[in-house]
Parts: C-alpha cells; structure tokens; sequence
C-alpha cells in the first residue's frame, strides 16, 4: 500500500508539472520511455566497442538516469537530465547534479537511436541495478518488492519511483531555456536473473510478481494500460547440468505467461543469438546494441496495437 501511495503523488506530479499553457506549446514534447531492470539492463558492454556514428540518432535523446544505492539506504532517486552516451552501464554513478560515467554501455544507446528515427521526440528514464530481484530476500543484491520494510523501508522500487518524480518535476530538460512536456509512452524491463538463480518460489512466482510491479510503475506514469517490453532472460547454460540459474525454464514460462495474460506487454527473445563472452552472465557489447533495438522495435509494435 505504501507504494501504491507514493505511485500516486508521483503520478498526480506528472499531472500537474506541465500545465496545458500556452507558452508549453513553444517547447517540445517528449514521449517518455522507462528502463529497468538489473544487470543486463545496467549494461557490461564496452564503450571501445561501440561502432562509428552510433550516436548520431541517439544524442538526440534526453536521459534521466537515477541513482540506485542498496537497499535500505537514504536517498535514491537522485539524477539529472543529460543526452544519452557511453558510460551509462556498470560503474555509472550520479549525486543529482553531475553524472559520473563509466566505460561501460547498456540498451539504451541503440534503444534511443532507433525510437529517435520517428516523427516524434523521446526521452528515457533509466533505473536499474545489477542483481536485484523481483522477491525481497532472494539476492543479496537488493529488491524491487513492494512489501519490502526493513531499514527504512526503502528499496529498488522506492528509488525508482523517486526517479520518475525527479525527472518529471523538470521543466526544461534539453537545456534549450523552454518548458517541455513528458508524455509517458512505455516500460522496457530487463530482469528476472536473480529470481531464477536458485529460488524456486520466487521463480514461481515471477509472473504475479511482475504483473504487481508494472501495475504500480505504470500507475506512477499515469496509465495502466501503458505499453510493457520484456527481455526473456537468457542462461550460459544450456543443460541442467550447466545453468547458472537453477530455475530460468521457470522464469522464461513465468515472463511468458505475464505477457499472455496483459494485452500491452510483448518479450523480446535473448536465447538465440545471444552470447556470453566473460562471465557467464551478461551479454557482449555487439548483445547490448542488438537488445536496445529489438526492445524499441517491439515497442513500436505494441503502440500501434495496444
């Protein structure tokens, strides 16, 4: 209930940030995209990868990554509105006034490159931590549980919605000295790793518990029937005797029982393809680039249709 609390200042936020004025009409409009998740949404690849002119596209988007500590921890949230670039995946790190990059790249370059190719303008929120689960207490890593109550109370969820609230409360996020305004337009969710590792209850109970959170994120962003993309997560291993998560078949059913049952969800499949060239766990530079464009691919599909 807590959260759906805080869902709901977030939302009546966005309401109210950008009045229908006049003078909003001389600024642009954004349609405003949200991408979650954990590790593989964080993103490992390479900056020393990325091909020559990725960026022409997606420098073009404003981004708001937020601030994601542990659980139980002050603050969260935090962030400013930049343009998308390398450095937004592992070791990325901000204090809400200036944002401190890595060498390191996650979906979000390709993602905005190609929603960018349309008629319209568009912008990200990015949240995401390595290891976190959708169950509190699988991964010592954290949660994005809305049960969630020790310490503070405070976990993944709460910084994310704190994110949504910072970002929305912005006026002018391109810097060109105009109110703009932010149309929430869709979820990109990359997660499900941690749940599979070797919980089966918590695998079990994968789709439930993502249905539960997209309804308090999309409740957050003003629409329930908000267009929802998954990535299908993906193991090294492809026996039983050499997963590294004792329960992803469970999982892969679960997100795919999640995006039969919603109507405005779809699954971007990563187990074909997909390669693991460090640690059995996250994927190669050339992954990261081919996830951000079938995530926006499928996104353009669903807003055609949902």
């Amino acid at each position: 209930m807590r959260h759906l609390v805080v869902a709901l200042a977030v939302f009546m936020l966005a309401a109210c940030a950008h009045p229908d004025r006049a003078e909003i009409a001389t600024g642009s409009v954004y349609r405003l995209y949200f991408l979650g998740g954990q590790s593989n949404m964080e993103g490992a690849g390479y900056a020393r990868d990325l091909p020559a002119g990725v960026f022409e596209a997606a420098a073009s988007v404003p981004i708001f990554h937020g601030k994601t500590p542990e659980d139980g921890r002050a603050g969260g949230g935090e962030g400013l509105w930049s343009v998308v670039r390398s450095g937004h995946g592992f070791g990325f790190g901000t204090d809400g006034r200036v944002n401190s990059y890595s060498d390191r790249f996650g979906p979000e370059i390709s993602f905005a490159g190609t929603m960018a190719l349309g008629a319209e303008k568009v912008a990200i929120i990015k949240v995401a931590r390595g290891g976190t689960s959708l169950a509190h207490g699988v991964s010592g890593y954290g949660s994005w549980d809305p049960e969630y109550a020790e310490a503070n109370g405070r976990n993944q969820l709460d910084y994310a919605l704190t994110a949504i609230q910072n970002a929305l409360a912005a006026r002018d996020i391109d810097g060109d000295g105009v109110e703009d305004r932010l149309v929430p337009a869709g979820i990109v969710w990359m997660q499900g790793e941690a749940d599979a590792a070797g919980n089966r209850a918590s695998a079990n109970d994968y789709a439930r518990n993502l249905s539960r959170l997209m309804g308090i994120l999309r409740e957050a962003l003003g629409d329930d029937e908000l267009p929802v993309v998954i990535g299908r997560i993906k193991d090294s291993g492809d026996t039983e005797e050499t997963r590294v998560m004792q329960f992803s078949p469970l999982v892969q059913e679960q997100q795919a029982q999640f995006a039969a049952q919603d109507r405005c969800a779809a699954i971007v499949d990563t187990t074909r393809g997909f390669s693991f060239p460090e640690d059995g766990w996250h994927y190669s530079s050339e992954d990261y680039l081919t996830l951000g464009t079938a995530f926006a691919e499928a996104m353009r599909l669903l807003e055609a249709s949902c």
